[in-house]
């Protein structure tokens, strides 16, 4: 009889201590949005974005790009989207390459983009060099030469004036015959194109809301100079 209640009595032991076990174990799994116990909920990790590289970062003039790539923004945020590197400061690049260069501008397109407007100068003719510009605020638009004043439209004026041009007699094309160009844009309110004089093609932008951050870069086959100005 001692033999027997000293075996049962293991064996009811034996069941306790597994039952106590399931339990435990149970208890410690955690369904698919709790987290385990005792181990407290992991701080998230945030990763900076990354600046946008010539390969991530592509021209939009319009329908009919060719996709040739600008360069990557690196400076100022914007409230959504990339950096936007741009500022209200002159922007000014000198003509390059080897030789004499003929160009005229036969073209000026603009479009309205998310964060910026874009303004398109196409030029053509001959030689193998690349034109500059200067780019910059104005507080009054006046003809080179003459010094008469233009009227533009807008709360701001940029000056644009495009280095390495010609007469349309020596880059053997035909200049831009347009004058006025209202925009149905954000920023930009009025383009005035004031034609080539003794080696400068000079346009006017009229800025809706005062002086806005801009950035100028060149595009190549076909040449361009762009013009962005932000919203």
């Amino acid at each position: 009889m001692g033999t027997r209640r000293r075996a049962a009595t293991f064996t009811r032991a034996g069941a306790l201590l597994a039952a106590l076990l399931l339990v435990g174990c149970t208890s410690g799994q955690a369904g698919p949005d709790e987290p385990l116990p005792g181990v407290s909920d992991p701080t998230p990790v945030v990763s900076e974005p990354a600046e946008p590289t010539p390969s991530d970062t592509k021209a939009t003039e319009d329908p009919g790009t060719d996709g040739t790539p600008e360069p990557g923004a690196t400076a100022t945020e914007t409230a959504t989207g990339p950096p936007f590197a741009a500022d209200t400061e002159p922007d000014t690049a000198e003509p390059t390459g080897e030789g004499e260069t003929f160009l005229s501008v036969t073209d000026i397109r603009v479009a309205e983009h998310d964060r910026y407007d874009r303004v398109v100068f196409d030029l053509d003719g001959t030689g193998s060099g690349r034109p500059g510009w200067r780019v910059e605020y104005v507080d009054e638009a006046t003809d080179d030469g003459s010094g008469h004043t233009v009227q533009v439209g807008g709360d701001a004026i940029l000056r644009v004036s495009l280095s390495g041009t010609a007469n349309p007699m020596d880059s053997g094309v035909e200049e831009f015959p347009g004058d006025r160009i209202e925009p149905d844009t954000e920023s930009v309110d009025e383009i005035v194109y004031r034609y080539w004089f003794e080696g400068y093609t000079t346009a006017f932008l009229g800025i809706d809301e005062g002086k806005r951050p801009f950035r100028v870069f060149l595009l190549e086959n076909p040449t361009r100079v762009v013009l962005d100005v932000q919203h």
